[in-house]
């Protein structure tokens, strides 16, 4: 994420249409609607955000909030096949210069898989169960290169050992299911990663995996990042995670950012009830434990009918501190509370210091 001097907008804010894209990538007032039977369903609804090439930005929230469709409209794959009749799409997402929402299907496709490209959360699904995982490989080098396919078999089997693949060249003729989990999700980033991309998208890159191999995979990304000069966008529900990888945070809830910022302002001096219940429902290893940990109460809304006012007012303890109900009647917008860290919530300034000082923080 960059500043207001970089971007021409305010960071959190839309920026003005005309505006020359200065990040690497600029998500601008995106919209991803699914029109349903029951209802339109507001996957995400109105995001905005920027990435510098060599950055981390780490995207957070519960289970529907709306993560992991952010990450497939940037990709373009919400518009693949049937799948594209059933979404409407507004906004803009420039990556390098290049509209991609309003850009033509064969220039995303060309675009995808070598100037951006995306771990998935599950490899055994997201890899052919009837191809090695070295052809798997071999076709995504040779769709954006005019090698023959021995050339790309030497590159697969380096990107194998590049990964930390054992025994590459023999490896490459395997199938996905004679991988472990772990390994799967090696080849998955091999793959992502043999054609050099400028931004990879990790979809819950280390979910079910065991926490030694949650580790391996988190040091791959960060060194085949700095090898790279990649940006990254690193999708979880898990604090844990973007902890240990990213320069930024951004919260969602209900298909919105509720607050973003520089990694350790939003973990350190957080300014949204929201973003206070993840952390106090985040294990904690580097203190004693006092209390059992205290879960968000209620359940993420529904997307199709999602609250009025703030979206989370019918979770929130401090809901009923804002005067005159404007919880439940005006949608708050994302203000600034320090540098380059913004939040969307009715509290005051002075409230929200105070219950994090005398309530939140000495509990966690």
């Amino acid at each position: 994420m960059t500043d207001l001097s970089k971007t021409g907008a305010a960071v959190g804010e839309p920026a003005r249409a005309g505006d020359s894209p200065k990040a690497f990538l600029d998500v601008r007032d995106l919209k991803v609607h699914f029109p349903t039977d029951d209802g339109l369903v507001k996957s995400v609804d109105g995001l905005s955000f920027q990435l510098e090439k060599g950055k981390t930005l780490g995207i957070v929230g519960e289970s529907g909030s709306g993560k992991s469709v952010t990450s497939l409209a940037i990709m373009g794959l919400h518009r693949l096949g049937n799948r594209g009749k059933n979404v409407r799409m507004s906004g803009e997402i420039w990556l390098d210069g290049t509209e991609l929402v309003s850009a033509r299907e064969d220039e995303v496709r060309r675009l995808r898989g070598r100037n951006m490209a995306m771990i998935f959360q599950d490899p055994l699904s997201a890899m052919h169960p009837y191809y090695t995982v070295g052809n798997q490989i071999v076709e995504a080098y040779r769709v954006h290169h005019d090698v023959d396919k021995k050339t790309a078999r030497r590159r697969a089997v380096e990107m194998l050992d590049r990964v930390g693949i054992p025994e590459p060249d023999k490896r490459v003729d395997n199938y996905p299911h004679e991988f472990s989990g772990g390994m799967r999700q090696r080849a998955m980033i091999a793959m992502s990663l043999v054609n050099n991309p400028e931004l990879l998208i990790a979809d819950e890159p280390t979910t079910a995996l065991d926490v030694t191999v949650q580790a391996q995979i988190l040091d791959l990304i960060r060194d085949l990042q700095k090898e790279f000069g990649s940006a990254v966008i690193v999708i979880t529900h898990d604090l844990g995670v973007v902890a240990e990888l990213a320069d930024d945070l951004l919260v969602m809830y209900g298909g919105r950012c509720i607050e973003r910022g520089p990694a350790d302002k939003v973990f350190y001096e957080p300014r949204h009830p929201y973003t206070w219940g993840l952390l106090g429902s985040m294990p904690r290893l580097d203190r004693d434990l006092q209390d059992r940990l205290v879960p968000v109460k209620g359940s993420p809304p529904s997307l199709i009918n999602v609250p009025s006012g703030c979206a989370f007012n019918p979770r929130c303890p401090y809901a009923d501190l804002p005067k005159d109900n404007v919880t439940r009647t005006v949608r708050p917008e994302l203000t600034e509370v320090g540098g380059r860290h913004w939040a969307a919530c009715h509290l005051s300034e002075e409230q929200r210091e105070r219950i994090w000082t005398e309530e939140i923080a000495p509990k966690l």
